[in-house]
């Protein structure tokens, strides 16, 4: 079953019923049904987004529904919770569509502000329709629907008034995945064929000490068709000191069915937890957001590619112990997020990036060159995914590798101790340089199925820079980030 996803801004004024003066008002909604939107049809779709009035309210996590139906019912009504100055208000309004002025109706929205019942204001918004409709009719996307959209507890009163307003139960913010969700991501992919690796990774930050943690475990199966086995590492990269790691395994593969085990080591949809030389961690992983698919979602589903990244939850929270020598880390909401690679072992060249904004944005780059001798000779392949304000940008995850027939691609210039990744859809570019300072910088060598040797460097402390600009006439700031050694971020070659 498809849905219906797309994302719409609106631009307006609005007077609260205690002042005298209008302020400024913008909504950045996204609208998702569980079904294909039909206009001759009544359609109920969830909605999420920023709501922004000028000197009160900046609410990026505001929730609601939208009801379509310009033709049964000849109205689009809006419906959406958010925060002002602490106060939880309810925007309450519809187009009225008509075929008299069928351009305005469409694009203007007259709306009445609600405290519970109680009315606070009232203003009108405007659909930009100079810069707002290209975006606009370029966003619709028909997903695949893994479950059906729920209601957030509004209902659409009578045009009087009278019925009640019932604000949303659930929390503001990211869909966090159901549990057979997740356990799905982390079941091991293998299905017996030689020649593969598959890999479960964590990496985080200790809040209190600004300790970057790597946890990788991974399995082989030889290309020549011996038995397979499980290894893996720990490391932890401390602000102060030298970075420290240990290896383990490896060990006959087992074939567990919700994640990773092997030489007192496991991997699982709940919790982290083994020993490794004088490494001993247990960890409880808390998922903060929905699963990520940095590769487009069919290369996970269907093995195509040489390989493919995906998290099972792009941002958690984990608690715990992690001790090394004489050094105990206690873990309390510490953020980060754990990753699942599966292919045919590791590419020719590459780089990778995650990297926790705040707020709950983050942001994942996967880039890439083939080892496959037909593709060593392109550009890498460059896999970027913004999670902000609860969207994903670019809409698309071939997006950034192939662009439009091979033209806009997004390009990584490779190197230590920096590199970067640049590119730009319609409508927004990026730049991200990231550095990874020689003395937080782990060296370890990899081994494909094959036997062929593959160094990677990586810094679970190492730092970055976001630019990200809108192109609104120019090209204008946006949003920037700088984080300084809380990236984790890594370069490989052979």
């Amino acid at each position: 079953m498809r849905g219906t996803v797309f994302t719409e801004t609106m631009l307006g004024t609005v007077r609260l019923d205690t002042e005298s003066a209008e302020r400024r008002i913008r909504l950045d909604l996204r609208a998702e049904a569980d079904g294909i939107l039909r206009p001759h049809r009544t359609t109920r779709a969830h909605l999420t987004g920023r709501v922004r009035i000028a000197g009160c309210a900046d609410d990026p996590c505001a929730d609601g529904e939208l009801e379509v139906s310009p033709i049964a019912r000849r109205r689009i009504r809006y419906q959406l919770g958010f925060t002002c100055d602490g106060r939880r208000l309810t925007l309450d309004g519809w187009k009225s569509v008509t075929a008299r002025r069928p351009v305005t109706s469409m694009t203007v929205l007259p709306f009445t502000l609600y405290e519970g019942d109680a009315r606070v204001g009232e203003g009108v918004l405007r659909f930009p329709l100079g810069t707002g409709l290209a975006p606009f009719l370029l966003g619709f996307r028909f997903p695949r629907r893994e479950g059906r959209v729920v209601g957030l507890g509004f209902r659409f009163p009578r045009r009087d008034g009278r019925d009640g307003r019932v604000p949303a139960a659930a929390a503001p913010g990211s869909r966090v995945p159901r549990r057979d969700e997740r356990a799905a991501h982390f079941a091991p992919r293998w299905d017996g064929a030689p020649g593969r690796t598959e890999v479960w990774y964590t990496t985080l930050t200790d809040p209190t000490t600004g300790t970057g943690i790597w946890l990788h475990h991974e399995l082989t199966a030889p290309a020549d068709g011996s038995e397979p086995f499980a290894h893996g590492w720990v490391a932890v990269f401390p602000r102060e000191g030298a970075v420290r790691h240990a290896r383990f395994g490896p060990v006959p593969w087992t074939g567990p069915a919700d994640g990773f085990a092997g030489d007192k080591v496991t991997a699982t949809p709940k919790q982290l937890s083994g020993s490794a030389g004088d490494f001993h961690w247990k960890l409880t992983e808390r998922p903060q957001g929905p699963a990520l698919f940095t590769f487009p979602r069919w290369s996970w589903r269907r093995p195509l590619l040489p390989a493919a990244q995906m998290l099972p939850a792009a941002r958690a929270t984990y608690d715990g112990e992690l001790s090394y020598g004489e050094h105990t880390l206690t873990l309390r909401g510490a953020i980060g997020a754990s990753a699942r690679i599966y292919g045919h072992g590791n590419a020719h060249r590459w780089t990778w990036l995650h990297a926790e904004l705040g707020g709950g944005d983050v942001l994942e780059i996967v880039a890439a060159v083939s080892t496959r001798p037909g593709l060593r000779r392109l550009p890498p392949l460059v896999f970027l995914r913004l999670c902000r304000d609860g969207r994903i940008w670019p809409r698309r995850a071939e997006r950034s590798a192939v662009g439009w027939l091979g033209v806009g691609r997004f390009r990584a210039a490779f190197g230590l101790p920096g590199w970067t990744v640049t590119g730009r859809t319609a409508l927004r570019r990026i730049r991200v340089e990231v550095d990874q300072p020689a003395e937080r910088t782990l060296t370890l060598e990899y081994r494909d199925p094959d036997g062929a040797r593959a160094v990677c460097r990586n810094s679970e402390s190492a730092d970055a820079r976001v630019v990200l600009e809108r192109w609104w006439g120019r090209w204008r700031p946006e949003a920037s980030w700088v984080l300084d050694g809380t990236a984790h971020a890594e370069a490989g070659d052979r």
